[in-house]
């Protein structure tokens, strides 16, 4: 008898631990590129999302039905198909429902998918069908299209690979990383790719510049810009290449008084919240300068928009190259186009991507007919073998039941009518009630159309154009079901706008713009403005002064007020071929602090050696205010009256200064009779009113070139509504007189005009009317109390050059 220590002795195998760990090494490489990490070159999927579909298609989870919790998608396809972790499940699913992922979202979910910035809700909150486009890669399983093999533990099938109506792998991309390789492709427009297989189809030896013809770059979900087009041919050459990608932006006006950077498309799965913290990141480390704020406003609704704000004094275009240098809004896309093609790993080069799908759709197409062409033989077998039985109706009937067995019954059916053991089968198993039904019309109607179909089918099979032909209509379908514009703009090297300039803004000289609507602005140079063709895009110029772009200016308003302002705040509008844009420019009340009632009137710099400014009342009061700044926001220039206030304030830079009243009375003389006052002053009589009369205009004026534009009308006339007569005369027709005078008559009112509702001194006045329209003025009239002519518009505002230095400027 043995011993127990004899009976379990040890047995130990020595093994070569080198070869062991290459042994194991290469069976886990193997089992990672083969059955996870890699798609199959024919439906661009991994096992895990092929798995993940054809359970959902097996389960019946399609666009029509409701959606299901993942967690039952998940807890299927790990138990029948995929033996690895429900997370890594839950992951392929989500990624094949986020339409900024991929291209063509193949899983239809309902519920937090999460963002860019953000995962998803958990499985089990979380609900999912399967897209329309996956119904497409699923379509024909049914049809023996492809081959199946057991699944992991032999006890169900599941398909090598899905039919895939469209090419997947390039329209929807691919990326994973395996034992010692890894794949990145981008995703790709389908329209553009289906263009490309049916080139490819028709001519087998195309070259590649003629593929790009037809598809001529990735296409990323959320759009974007290529910059560069090399790297991208190059991966389309060799299978490996480099480009890119870049933020779509603007440059807006953000807020009244600052502009800045709206992205309105990100590159390739970046997020807004990744931008901001590298921003952020970069500001902390002194490498970006100049940006005031950043905001995320990106909803559902709109879309992607973030605004960085940029500070007043610094060049947005300047700041966007350096965004692009230390963040995320230029970002490099690799492509390495590694798929398995026969179950092996392969770097593949745009043709050969496309060869691959359009061999498998075709393989696809032979399959799925063959399968149509033997059910349609089938069925036209029987329903001749039907005819013949219901042509001898009785008979058959005698026959079943004069027979002891089936098998006798099947016997004598098969000697008496000719048929064979399927036909006579297929007769024996239907019920008596439904042969009698049958009428020898219908079975003659349906063997002709199983005829006809079994034709057409075996013209497939037979005539690779007709083969051809209908995998390219398939496509077509396809690209009309799911195709759409593309989102990825591309842009040669040459293509990409850098900015040259300095960051801060330079202090170049430049024109304050105020409109008759109310609106300021700030000019990109000082150049003067040809004055040919019409000023259409906005309303006439009140107020206009030159400085410079970082200077600081006045805004006095009617209640005597002036508010300190810069010009740097300012939106920019371009000088254009006929005239500054001013619908680019900002509603004052939103740039300065005015109270209620209170309004803009003229503009003046705050250089203490400047000209100095001048200002008229509505009841007939000049002042020439003293050059003076003070360390506030702003101060008076001038004492009012009760019931007065300001109607026009000027920088001295024209020779004299004129009234208008609305009695039509008009009085120039020399700015230098004026004494100029400090801010207490109250100032001095400008013009003696008759009864009832007002100051109607005040302004600054050269009697050698200026005109006079006024309006006539009623006193109760509607603003913008002035119907009355228009006459435009030259200043130089009437005579100076001295201050605090009377003036002279500059308008003959016409029967039912009691009124001046509208004048304009200037070298070039323009109209507009209450819609900012231009208004064409009548001719000069050279009698200065004559009566003024009617015009095509009613006109609502005038205005015109209000400084010497603005010759050219005009309508």
């Amino acid at each position: 008898m043995t011993s127990s220590t004899e009976e379990f002795e040890e047995h130990i195998l020595d093994v070569d631990v080198t070869e062991e760990m290459e042994s194991s090494f290469l069976e886990y490489a193997y089992s990672v590129i083969y059955s996870r990490a890699l798609p199959d070159a024919r439906d661009g999927l991994k096992p895990v999302q092929r798995r993940i579909l054809f359970s959902m298609d097996d389960m019946g989870i399609d666009p029509s039905k409701a959606h299901v919790k993942c967690a039952r998608v998940v807890g299927q396809v790990m138990g029948v198909l995929h033996p690895h972790g429900d997370g890594a499940i839950y992951d392929a699913l989500v990624r094949m429902a986020q339409p900024w992922a991929v291209r063509l979202p193949l899983v239809d979910g309902h519920g937090n998918f999460g963002s860019l910035d953000a995962g998803p809700a958990a499985m089990r909150y979380t609900e999912c069908r399967m897209a329309h486009p996956a119904v497409a890669m699923t379509a024909g399983l049914d049809e023996d299209v492809v081959d199946f093999r057991p699944n992991y533990d032999g006890k169900d099938t599941e398909p090598e690979v899905l039919p895939a109506a469209f090419p997947n792998l390039l329209v929807n991309g691919a990326a994973g990383i395996a034992v010692g390789m890894a794949t990145n492709i981008a995703p790709h427009n389908l329209v553009e790719v289906v263009a490309a297989l049916k080139a490819l189809l028709t001519n087998r030896e195309i070259d590649l510049d003629s593929l790009m013809r037809h598809l001529p770059g990735p296409d990323f979900p959320g759009g974007g810009r290529i910059i560069g087009l090399d790297g991208i041919r190059e991966a389309y050459e060799t299978g490996r290449g480099s480009f890119k990608v870049r933020a779509r932006t603007r440059i807006e006006q953000v807020s009244p008084r600052r502009r800045g950077i709206v992205v309105t498309e990100l590159p390739y799965m970046i997020g807004p919240e990744k931008i901001i913290e590298q921003i952020k990141k970069a500001v902390d480390a002194k490498k970006l300068t100049g940006i005031a704020d950043v905001k995320d406003l990106t909803d559902l609704t709109n879309g992607t928009r973030l605004v960085i704000e940029v500070k007043n004094g610094i060049n947005p275009e300047a700041l966007l190259e350096q965004l692009h240098r230390n963040t995320k809004l230029e970002d490099t896309f690799a492509i390495n186009a590694v798929a398995l093609v026969d179950g092996q790993p392969r770097t593949m080069p745009l043709k050969e991507m496309l060869e691959v799908y359009l061999d498998h759709r075709i393989q696809v197409t032979i399959r799925r007919t063959e399968h149509r062409l033997g059910k349609a033989e089938d069925r036209l077998h029987l329903v001749r073998g039907l005819l013949v039985a219901i042509a001898d109706i009785d008979d058959v009937i005698a026959i079943v039941r004069t027979s002891e067995n089936a098998s006798e019954a099947r016997e004598r059916l098969m000697a008496a009518f000719d048929l064979d053991e399927i036909q006579a089968n297929h007769i024996l198993d239907m019920q008596l009630r439904r042969l009698t039904r049958y009428s020898t019309l219908e079975l003659n109607a349906e063997a002709d159309d199983l005829a006809s179909r079994i034709a057409s089918l075996q013209e497939v099979l037979d005539d690779p154009a007709v083969l051809n032909r209908l995998v390219a209509s398939e496509l077509d379908d396809v690209a009309a079901r799911f195709g759409d514009a593309r989102r990825t703009v591309l842009l040669a090297n040459d293509g990409a706008v850098r900015a040259t300039g300095p960051l801060e803004v330079p202090d170049d000289p430049c024109w304050v713009l105020l409109s008759s609507s109310g609106r300021a602005a700030r000019t990109d140079s000082r150049a003067p403005i040809p004055t040919a063709g019409p000023r259409s895009d906005h309303d006439v110029l009140v107020a206009t002064l030159p400085t410079s772009a970082r200077a600081e200016f006045g805004v006095v308003t009617n209640t005597g007020r002036l508010v300190r302002a810069r010009a740097i705040e300012l939106p920019t509008v371009p000088l254009t071929a006929t005239a500054p844009n001013l619908m680019g420019g900002t509603d004052i009340r939103e740039l300065w602090p005015l109270e209620s009632g209170e309004r803009v009137v003229g503009l003046t710099s705050l250089d203490p050696a400047g000209p100095g400014l001048a200002l008229g009342t509505r009841r007939g009061v000049v002042k020439r205010v003293n050059p003076e700044v003070l360390g506030k926001d702003s101060w008076d220039v001038i004492r009012l009256d009760d019931g007065d206030e300001v109607v026009g304030a000027v920088e001295l830079r024209s020779p004299g200064l004129a009234f208008v009243t609305t009695d039509a009375q008009l009085l120039h003389y020399p700015a230098d009779v004026v004494r100029p006052q400090g801010r207490s002053g109250g100032g001095v009589a400008g013009i003696k009113l008759n009864a009832g009369a007002e100051v109607l205009f005040f302004g600054g004026v050269d009697p050698e070139q200026d005109l006079v534009v006024t309006v006539a009308g009623m006193a109760d006339d509607l603003f913008g509504q002035a119907v009355g007569g228009v006459k435009v005369t030259p200043l130089s027709e009437y005579p100076s007189k001295g201050r605090a005078t009377g003036g002279v008559r500059c308008q003959r009112f016409l029967k039912g005009e009691s009124v001046l509702r509208l004048a304009g001194v200037g070298a070039l006045v323009t109209a507009a009317d209450a819609h900012g329209r231009p208004v064409e003025l009548p001719p000069v009239n050279l009698r200065r109390d004559g009566s003024g002519e009617a015009t095509a518009g009613m006109i609502a505002a005038l205005g015109g050059r209000q400084t010497p230095e603005m010759e050219g400027w005009g309508s």
